[in-house]
Formats: C-alpha cells, structure tokens, sequence
C-alpha cells in the first residue's frame, strides 16, 4: 500500500435512525480523507455526531449510504467474517471506559486481540510486553485492572490497541474518565505515537486535548463545519499548565 492511499476515505456518508416522522439523520453527508501518520481531533456537541462517525470508522456500525474505505478496501463490500478480521487486524480501538476484562493481567489483556488473530503463543506474549513497553507498564503486566489506576488502566487499553500494529488508531475520549495528571500521561503517549508515524483519530469535546491533534475536524447536526490544520502544543495540555498556576 503506498503512502498516496488515505488510511480512511470517507465519501457523501449518510446515517439515518428510525422511519417516517421519527427518522433522525445523524450524519448528512460527510466526507473526509485521513492520510497515514495524521493526528485527527473530531469534536462536536452531544448529538452532532462524532459518535457515530467513530462507530462507523470502527467498522461497529454501518452507513445508510455513501462509502467507507479504510487502507483502499471498501468496507460496504466485506462480509461479516471479513469486517472481523478488518476490525481486529487494521483498527486500534481506545474507549472511554478502558473495556478491559476485570480478571485477567495487564499482558493477558493486551494478548487478546492477538488470540483472537490466532497468533501463537510465544510471539503474542512478546509483542504485548512489548507494547505494553510503549506505555511504561512493564512493572505491572500480572496486575490486574483493579490493582491499576484509571490512567494505569487506559495505558493497558492503549497498548492493548497497539499490539496488533493496526492501520488506524481509534480513541473515544480517552481521557474522559481520567484526572489531570493521567490526562497528561495518555496524551503524552499519543503525541510521541503521532511522532513515530503512526496514525490517529481520537474523538474529544475538550478543546486542550485537541489541541495535541495536528489537524482538527468539527462537526455540527451531522455535518462537518471545520476541518484544520493546526501546530501541535508543546509541553503539558493546558489545564495541567492552569493546575500548575
């Protein structure tokens, strides 16, 4: 795949819910080109959107119409086991609520994706140490979520989305849970992401974590509004530099 291919090619999407007078069109047409090693910031209101533009994405949900291609295959055009192993292979999936699997370790949480791609066992144990590495976790890989903090805990889910070494790195207010100082851990995390190449698209209604993106896209009523450039913020996120004073 050559570097002129868009990681995402988003064309004239259109997502409608319920019939007749109760229909509500959430998405009116959007269309976006996301290239590889892009930094992309969607932020919208409750009800503008975003949400289901990163479910879509995500290959969680599909369109009414228009047409999703993700590394130039065309999502509309894939089976059900094909999206599967789209979604396992090619996309990184960061929540707000961590979704880790409460009784199992660090490792064996950032293992399963790699299970389920049907990696053996040796290799996947060291790819997720390895990726759990990349987050600064390697003195807890036999802790369990609940001996972690929040922000230990969404480092696990970052490392978890790495280890496959996905196209595409999805994060839905990855620090809507998290206090200051943890916001400021996962973003710095992103940011040196971002920095090694790799390509992100993070959904967040606040305008400090956005502003580590490189590129900023605005939605409003299922539309996009803005779509920017922006200099990426050195240093510590606003709020951390106001928590500071």
């Amino acid at each position: 795949m050559t570097d002129s291919v868009p990681v995402l090619r988003v064309r004239d999407l259109v997502k409608e819910y319920g019939e007749g007078d109760a229909r509500v069109r959430a998405l009116r047409g959007v269309s976006l080109d996301v290239h590889r090693g892009d930094y992309v910031a969607i932020m919208g209101a409750s009800g503008s959107g975003k949400s289901t533009l990163m479910n879509i994405l995500g290959c969680l949900d599909i369109p009414t119409s228009g047409t999703y291609l993700i590394d130039g295959a065309d999502v509309g055009l894939l089976d059900e086991r094909q999206l599967a192993i789209l979604r396992n292979r090619r996309v990184g999936f960061v929540f707000q609520s961590f979704n880790l699997i409460p009784r199992m370790s660090a490792l064996a949480n950032v293992e399963l994706p790699l299970v389920y791609g049907g990696v053996g066992q040796a290799e996947r144990r060291a790819r997720a140490l390895a990726a759990l590495d990349q987050v600064g976790l390697t003195d807890r890989v036999h802790h369990e979520p609940n001996q972690l903090s929040g922000g230990q805990q969404q480092r696990v889910a970052v490392a978890r989305a790495l280890v496959t070494a996905p196209a595409l790195l999805l994060a839905d207010e990855p620090t809507g849970n998290l206090d200051t100082a943890s916001t400021g851990d996962v973003l710095r995390i992103l940011d040196r992401l971002s920095e090694e190449g790799r390509t992100i698209v993070l959904i967040t209604h606040e305008d400090d974590v956005a502003s580590h993106a490189k590129r900023v896209i605005r939605l409003v009523d299922g539309e996009v509004v803005e779509d920017r450039r922006q200099a990426p913020v050195d240093g510590p996120p606003p709020r951390l530099l106001e928590a500071a004073g």
